[in-house]
Order: C-alpha cells, then structure tokens, then sequence
C-alpha cells in the first residue's frame, strides 16, 4: 500500500515539477534598468490592472505550483521507503 501511495506521490511531484518549469519560463523578464527608475509614475498609474495581466496569472500560478511542490516533497519524505 505504501509502494503505491509513494509511486502516485512521485507521478504528481513529476508533473507538478514540468508545469512549475514551464510556467516559470513563460514568465516574461522584470528587467526594467533605468526607464524603470524615470518612468516609476506610470508603472504606478498602469499597475492598477496588474491583478488581471496575463504575467500577474503566471505569477499566481508559479507560486501555487511551488506550494504543491514542496508539500509533495516533504510527503515524500515522509513515506517510509
């Protein structure tokens, strides 16, 4: 029962471990250099619908997916082998 329990755990981790990849690298760069520093009035105007932006999602995402990571990690370590 617990080979079974472990081999599901490890199937999820597995999948949890490509999707938290792959949203990390569909995550468009915070570089903003010194046009970030100049222009800091209108990232504050424009930040008022960030919550709805497709980068704000996949931040969301990146952090749940790693939650989940963690959790299957520590469950893992858990399961006597």
């Amino acid at each position: 029962m617990d080979n079974i329990f472990r081999l599901v755990v490890t199937i999820v981790q597995l999948i949890a471990a490509v999707f938290l990849v792959a949203v990390v690298l569909l995550q468009s760069g915070k570089r903003s250099g010194l046009s970030g520093a100049i222009a800091g009035a209108a990232d504050t105007f424009l930040s008022k619908n960030k919550a709805r932006t497709w980068d704000a999602k996949l931040a969301k995402m990146t952090k749940w997916v790693a939650i989940l990571f963690i959790f299957l990690t520590l469950a893992l370590s858990c399961i006597p082998a």
